[in-house]
Order: structure tokens, then sequence, then C-alpha cells
């Protein structure tokens, strides 16, 4: 016997699956609300034909949506969402009161659920973008307070001194649930009558070194049968007999669609405006140029290398829209297209404006693949037999550690832990997570050797080596952009362990490393809670790093992520002082009693104002007045982006 319906009404829901929207997009369907789910039907023949079925355990979040003043095109004006997994429904009530009731009965039903977020994206996911805070990313970490018992007034969260109001994203779930629209197997799933295949394109070759894995070809299309996790996709070739399946990592493909850059030779996603001036001055190319994203999200840039104006010079043109509708886009304001690859072919033959054609695509040419979650999916423990051991090249903490490589091939480094050093059977556990956490700005853990002994930690390999020793051997060649630009990786990959909830407890310049690109990641996250207290000793010399913690640590021991944000404050100095030691004529206890009265280090001659006007923010005594990694990154994002003098 089916259970007792709490609500059941004509409503109207919006398709999951398109990306574009129109009227046709918005079906008129029977929702039942029962203790466990939430079903909507189609009436055909005046018989009900079941469409979809949410579980309410699995719903994260009910809320009502902010429209401010959109159009909708359906007869019903009262839209609320409901947030399951990695997915979003939209529904669309007759009335204010309508939607009041339905919203307060769900969250009655949910509140006890272990998945709630801890914030909410109030507006629509439209056309590609989030309307409330513009990300592009779907899965973009909400951007205000969920209130679970409360309605949708609330008060926003403080906002940096000086800066518009950018506040902290939840940490989203580890596992990224099955595809949005499963078909219904009487477990909860959803069904989607506008099913269709999501089709993506691989970006890199991978070999798929594992039976159950998938091998694929750049550019080549593959459907997406399964999101098994955040990292990893069960996939077939679009084209390939149906056999042709098995697991790929989900940085090595993007979804095939009009408007996705990623697709694209010139495009370069994780590119700012200084590292697009150093790859641009390394080739020297006339005509050399990347396509980036804008500071402003949703946006984009052309950086422009020319030798034919009186010597090298480098220009930055905003790639603008028109406001009517359908929208065009230009660089100059004669030559307008449909697209931006329409547009970038057509200054591949006419400069039209520019100082230059467009050439010569730089950056992605030579791109080195990303590092993947694992070697394969669910592979964390590494047959040490396939491991090659090569050159030494340093000892830490936990041991000696040495390159080498993985079946032959791919290049790791591998740390091997002495014995004592650390706590052995905690860290197995805590791999398994620190393994997920995958990210272009952190070193990436690929897994463990734990069946004998020493344990072998294997990492991915970074050429260049550990970033204080980095800017120490090239003292006096950074230019203050390029300092900045350190800082912005570092700040990036931190952002991604808050929004993790995960802290590193000893961020400091010695603990991030360098790779051949020059892109900067962030090391060894999280080890610190491992290391028994015999064997740790920080560079200074004490039992935790004294001259790169807040008072908090030093008195209380209690870390958090803005313990983090002070110790990246000091990294920062680290950085603009080309890797001098902090308090450098100061003893711990010195140290100690000078930050609790207030002292601060000096503003390094690099730095300007503004650059030292961000530490000082994470050095701030009180703990909630620090801003988090997700402000940081916008405020070195907005000084990166504010010498606007080159652009055009």
């Amino acid at each position: 016997m089916s259970a007792e319906p709490l609500l059941e009404e004509t409503l109207i829901k919006r398709s999951q699956q398109k990306r574009f929207t129109s009227p046709l997009n918005y079906k008129e369907r029977v929702f039942v609300l029962t203790k466990t789910t939430l079903t909507y039907y189609e009436f055909r023949a005046e018989k009900r034909l079941k469409k979809g079925s949410i579980d309410l355990q699995r719903v994260r979040c009910v809320e009502m949506v902010k429209n401010e003043g959109g159009v909708i095109p359906c007869q019903n004006k009262y839209p609320f969402q409901v947030v399951y997994d990695s997915s979003t429904l939209y529904v669309f009530a007759p009335s204010h009161e309508s939607r009041r009731i339905w919203v307060q009965i769900i969250k009655e039903e949910i509140k006890e659920n272990s998945v709630i977020v801890a914030k909410f994206h109030p507006q629509f996911w439209l056309e590609g973008v989030w309307l409330c805070c513009r990300h592009a990313e779907k899965q973009a970490p909400g951007c205000e307070k969920y209130n679970l018992f409360g309605n949708i007034t609330r008060k926003p969260l403080p906002p940096i001194p000086g800066k518009s109001r950018r506040p902290l994203p939840p940490p989203p779930p580890v596992h990224c649930p099955d595809d949005d629209d499963d078909d219904d197997d009487g477990g909860g799933s959803v069904v989607e009558e506008e099913e269709e295949q999501e089709v993506v394109i691989a970006l890199y070759d991978f070999d798929g070194p594992e039976p159950h894995d998938l091998t694929l070809t750049k550019g080549g299309e593959y459907v997406i049968l399964e999101k098994c996790d955040i990292n990893w996709y069960k996939a077939r070739d679009k084209y390939g007999s149906v056999w042709e399946e098995g697991y790929i990592p989900r940085n090595y493909v993007t979804e095939k669609q009009l408007g996705n850059l990623e697709q694209y030779a010139w495009y370069s996603k994780h590119v700012n405006r200084n590292k697009a001036e150093e790859l641009l001055r390394r080739e020297d190319k006339e005509g050399g140029f990347v396509v980036r994203d804008s500071s402003n999200p949703g946006t984009y840039t052309v950086s422009l290398y020319t030798k034919s104006a009186g010597g090298a010079a480098i220009r930055h043109y905003h790639i603008k829209e028109t406001e009517d509708s359908p929208r065009q886009f230009y660089l100059a304001e004669k030559h307008l297209f449909t697209s931006i690859p329409d547009l970038i072919e057509y200054h591949n033959y006419n400069a039209a404006g520019l100082v230059a054609r467009l050439r010569y695509p730089v950056g992605n040419k030579e791109r080195l693949a990303p590092s993947t979650a694992g070697f394969s999916y669910e592979k964390w423990e590494i047959n040490r037999s396939e491991l090659t051991f090569m050159k030494e090249l340093g000892s830490g903490q936990f041991g000696v550690v040495r390159l080498g490589k993985w079946r032959a091939q791919h290049k790791v480094a591998i740390k091997a832990i002495r014995e004592g050093a650390m706590c052995e059977d905690d860290f197995i556990e805590e791999a398994k997570v620190m393994m997920r956490l995958s990210h272009p700005k952190l070193v990436q853990l690929y897994g463990v050797c734990t069946h004998q002994k020493p344990i072998y930690i294997v990492t991915e390999f970074m050429e260049l080596g550990c970033l204080l020793n980095y800017i120490r051997q090239r003292r006096d060649t950074f230019s203050p952009g390029s300092l900045l630009s350190i800082c912005q990786d570092v700040a990036e990959g931190m952002e991604h362990l808050e929004a993790h909830g995960f802290i590193h407890r000893d961020l400091a310049a010695r603990n991030c490393l360098v790779n051949d690109a020059l892109v900067v990641k962030v090391s060894d996250f999280g080890m610190a809670r491992y290391v028994l207290d015999d064997h740790y000793t920080s560079s200074s010399g004490a039992k935790f790093p004294v001259k790169w913690s807040p008072p908090e640590v030093f008195n209380f021991c209690k870390y958090s992520s803005k313990s983090d944000v002070w110790s990246f404050g000091v990294l920062m100095w680290e950085v603009f002082t080309e890797g001098k030691m902090p308090f450098q004529h100061n003893p711990n206890h010195e140290v100690v009693m000078m930050v609790s009265q207030g002292h601060r280090l000096y503003r390094p001659k690099k730095a300007t104002p503004n650059i030292y006007d961000i530490m000082q923010l994470c050095w701030h005594e009180g703990v909630e007045e620090r801003p988090s990694f997700f402000q940081i990154s916008i405020l070195i994002s907005d000084a990166l982006e504010g010498d606007s003098s080159s652009s055009a």
C-alpha cells in the first residue's frame, strides 16, 4: 500500500537537462509529497504516468527562489527549488501561499537529513550561470546562508572592509552522486522525460591503466554513463562498441555544448593576466595570443603579443557583449559575432582594430595533462613492485623523498615514512579522503603503499621543488605581479581545502611546490596531524611553526581555516620578501609575546600598500574578522587585474 500523501497539487517543473531554457522546457505535472518521497506524474488519457521521484533523504535544501524581476515563461509565477545530490529541481507554484506550504512542509520532513547544505543559491541557474553570484560552474558552492527552519529573509554575511559582499562557499560533498537523470530503479533516482545523452570531449589522452578504465583519445567524444564521484566518471566511446566503456578522470573531459570554450586549443582556463604575459614573452612570437578568463566571472580577455609597435608589447582586450538579444560578441565594435569561436577565427585573419592578428595560440599547445585523483578509479593502494626509485629529492619531517616512476612511465615523488615518524594507522584511513582532494593548485596524492614497511606516500612530482628555495634562488628576478601570481595560486588551492572543510595546519612557503609550468601548488595539507611530537620540529625549532601561527594556535592549539588564513598572510610576506625568515631576529617566545601585543611583520619593499592590506587582513587577532580564502582569492584577482593601462 502506498504512503499517505502529505501534499498533492498540479505544479510546473523546469527541465533539469537544458542549459538554455525556453517555454518548451516547462512541464505541468502532478506533484505528490509523502513522508519519504517527492514524486511527479503526467496525466495521459485519464491515467497517471510516473515521470520522476526523489527520495527525501537525499534532499539537501528546499527554498523559495528569488526571481529579482526576471521573466518566467509559464503561468505559475512562484518558484521554489529542491536541491538533491548534485541536481536542482525548479518547481513553480500558482500562488505565494501554495509555494510557502510546499517549502515549509518539505523543510519539516528533511530537517534531520545528514546532507543539508550550509549555503545555497537563492536565484536561478539560467543559461549557464548562477544569476545570484555569476558563477559559471553548475556545481559552484552556494552564496547565501541556508535556514532550515526559516524563510528567505536572512542577514547577509559581513563584507571584507572596502569590498562588496562575496561570502564563503560551503563544503560540497566528497562524493558526487549519480547523474541527474538516471532511470527510475525504485531506489529514489529521478526520471526525466527530456532524457538526453550527456556527451563530453576529451581534452587529453588517457591510457586507462586498469582493465576497468576507458582509454581516451584527445578530441574524441564520449557518453557519460555514471558520475561515480567528484573525480571519476563512467563513460563509453560515443561511436564505439557498447563494450567500450569504463572509468575516466573527470578533469580530462569537458562538456560538449555551445559556448564551452574548453574544447578549443586557444583557451587557457586557469591562466591569469600575469601568467599570460609570462607565457607570451617566453614564446616571443608575433601575434601570439591567449584567451583567458577575466576577473569578472563569465567574461573573457584576449592577451596579444606583438613586436611591431617599436619593441615587444602585450595588449589585453576584453571580449565585450552587446546588450540586445540575441547577444553578440566583439573586440572591435564594427565586427560583431554570434559566438566567441567565430570572433577568434575572424581575427586569425584580420587585425581589424587590434595591434596584430591572432596568429599563434600560446599555452595549451604544450599543456601537460592534469593530475588525476589516483591512477585509476578507487585505486589508492599502490603495488610497490610497480615503483622505480630514482634520485633523492630531499629529506622532510617524515623521511627521505625520492623521484620515481610508476609502471616505468609516470613520474612521481615517493616519500618513505621513517618508522615512528607518524601515526600510520590514522593516516592510512585519511589517505582515502585526501586522494579525493583534487585541484590544479594542490599537489595530488596518487596513493600509498602500506602492505610492507616502510610505508610509501606517492604524490605528483613537481619539477622545480620547494617554493621557498625557488624564490630564494631567483631573488631579484620577480616583478610584483609575478609574486602576487604565486600568492594567487596558493590562495586558490587553499580555497579548495577550505570549501571541503580541510585544514592544512602548517601552511608556509616550504610546504608549497613549483612545477615546470611555474604553477605553485599546496603540499602536505593535513599531514601535521599525523606527526609524532618526538620527531616533528619546524624549521624554527618549535613543536609547531610559531612564526606562522596565530594567537589561538600558540595559546590554545585551536586550528581552523581561519588559522590557515593567518599562515597564508605570513606566506605572502615570505613571497614578497623573496624568501626571508619571518621575525628573523626574534626567538619563538619573543614572537608569541610580540604578536599577542599586536605587533605584525613589516611591509616588504615589493609589496604595495594594497597588497600589504591583504596581509594585514589575514593577521586580525579576531578570528571572525579574517577573510576567507574565497574572499582572499577575489582580492588578489582584483589586484592582478587592477592595472588596466595596457588594456584596450
